[in-house]
């Protein structure tokens, strides 16, 4: 699942969504993979949670990602 976040102060949101990201993870007692950022550009980054497909309508559902990818 990945956020998109967008301007100068991109990267600083994107770190600080992984924190609320982890948090929901552990108050919902669910798996995840990983959490973690990546800068496209000065001006774009994301923020993404690496799930079981089991349970991404859960994730989605309470998270409400602006996409995702299955990774294999």
């Amino acid at each position: 699942m990945i956020w998109d976040f967008r301007g100068s102060d991109a990267l600083e949101i994107a770190k600080h969504h992984c924190v609320h990201l982890k948090e929901f993870s552990e108050k919902e007692d669910l798996v995840y993979h990983e959490v973690s950022t990546n800068q496209i550009s000065e001006m774009h980054s994301i923020a993404f949670i690496t799930i079981n497909e089991t349970d991404m309508i859960t994730f989605r559902d309470a998270l409400k990602p602006h996409r995702g990818e299955v990774a294999n």
